[in-house]
């Protein structure tokens, strides 16, 4: 779904619709769903357990059950409304006002400032916003993910290609310039946020993924 293509904002408007677009995706993204539900509603803060990681694969292998669908809903959400927010700010730049949308929400999903600045990795609203993008991102994004953590039972090595792959897909996409950087700052947010995963991988302590959620290490 795309908004019809309105004029690009110039001048004070452009700085007034880069503002407000990062500022509202920002706090979208802070509605950490896994946060949210388990400190509110199961008044046990999925931080304290396992990884430390405000992410769904952390919520799961914690609590399981039907709750983490409530985790997954807000996760997607939240970068679904993002990037059609940025879509729309944008006007005649809507593909920079999707990646620009997505990154803040990113931004507020990893460090959400009403949460002490701790939250997830950004995988799933990662993989929403790939989606929302371009269907062959989303493509290159979330088959490797699925066929590496498949295959190893990995979640962190299938988050690693899903945050390498984004931007070079980006640019196989969008040769531009200014796509292909913020390309390249989503993907390499989602990378950095995996650097304990990189090294558990080496050493061979990284935890792999069970369908039984255990409260464990892990991405």
């Amino acid at each position: 779904m795309e908004f019809p293509i309105y004029a690009a904002p110039s001048g004070l408007e452009l700085i007034f619709t880069v503002v407000l677009t990062a500022a509202a995706s920002y706090f979208l993204g802070c509605f950490n769903g896994a946060v949210i539900v388990s400190k509110y509603i199961l008044r046990d803060d999925v931080r304290t357990h396992g990884s430390g990681n405000a992410g769904l694969t952390n919520f799961y292998r914690t609590f399981g059950g039907g709750l983490t669908l409530v985790v997954i809903l807000c996760d997607v959400l939240k970068a679904v409304i993002a990037v059609l927010l940025g879509s729309w700010q944008f006007g005649g730049l809507f593909l920079v006002g999707k990646y620009w949308a997505g990154l803040f929400c990113l931004l507020g999903h990893m460090f959400p400032c009403m949460f002490k600045f701790k939250g997830g990795k950004g995988i799933l609203s990662g993989g929403t916003i790939a989606i929302m993008i371009d269907w062959r991102i989303a493509l290159v994004v979330w088959g490797g993910f699925l066929l590496l953590t498949v295959l190893t039972r990995y979640v962190s090595l299938g988050s690693l290609w899903a945050g390498a792959s984004f931007p070079f897909a980006t640019w196989a996409c969008y040769p531009d310039p200014v796509i292909v950087i913020l390309g390249f700052l989503c993907g390499g947010l989602v990378v950095w946020q995996h650097r304990a995963n990189i090294r558990r991988l080496l050493s061979g302590t990284e935890s792999k993924f069970s369908l039984h959620h255990k409260k464990e290490g892990g991405s």
